[in-house]
């Protein structure tokens, strides 16, 4: 592993200008000491359907490769419906096909979210969670990211406007890179 551990990011939103992706990118530039932080697309990968699993679409074979040479991964999801995106459930189902070549398998990674509601994407990321704990992801526990999506709380340039955020996500980098160390080694 190098100096920053390569962390592959998957924002639970197709949409360009989500909010989702909004903190992912904000998150990137905050952590930058400590990750290399990357957002891999995934809007090409088709719907599930294990009838293409003996020739995977290459979308598949690319997302799955950005997963595996990764050391860890960071998911930050919206809430549709009290749970994580469809289309997001769809790309890790994919990367853990077929039996005994997913990705998934001992990866470390971290939850991330952001609505506009109080609730934040609680929902979400307990659903996010079990699925990924089924596929032996090695999910880091705390610090927990559920942010408020507003406009005021981002600077011009994408980042955080508040500093108290910024220092928790400075912390929240710290123990992400320690969890990295400590599951992938």
């Amino acid at each position: 592993m190098s100096d920053r551990p390569k962390v592959a990011v998957i924002v639970g939103s197709l949409r360009r200008q989500s909010v989702n992706r909004r903190l992912a990118e904000a998150i990137a530039m905050v952590a930058a000491p400590k990750l290399d932080l990357k957002i891999v697309e995934y809007d090409e990968v088709p719907l599930y359907n294990q009838d293409h699993e003996a020739d995977l679409p290459a979308a598949v074979i690319a997302f799955k490769a950005a997963i595996k040479s990764a050391d860890a991964v960071l998911i930050v999801t919206p809430e549709y419906n009290r749970s994580m995106p469809g289309v997001l459930k769809n790309a890790i189902d994919w990367a853990s096909r077929p039996p005994g070549q997913g990705v998934w398998s001992g990866k470390p990674a971290a939850i991330a979210g952001s609505s506009p509601g109080a609730l934040g994407t609680g929902a979400a990321q307990v659903d996010l969670r079990n699925v990924l704990t089924a596929i032996n992801v090695a999910v880091m526990g705390a610090p927990q990211i559920y942010f408020v999506h507003r406009e005021e709380n981002f600077t011009e340039d994408g980042s955080f406007s508040d500093p108290k955020f910024i220092a928790f996500i400075e912390g929240w980098a710290d123990k992400f890179a320690a969890w990295i160390a400590k599951v992938g080694s």
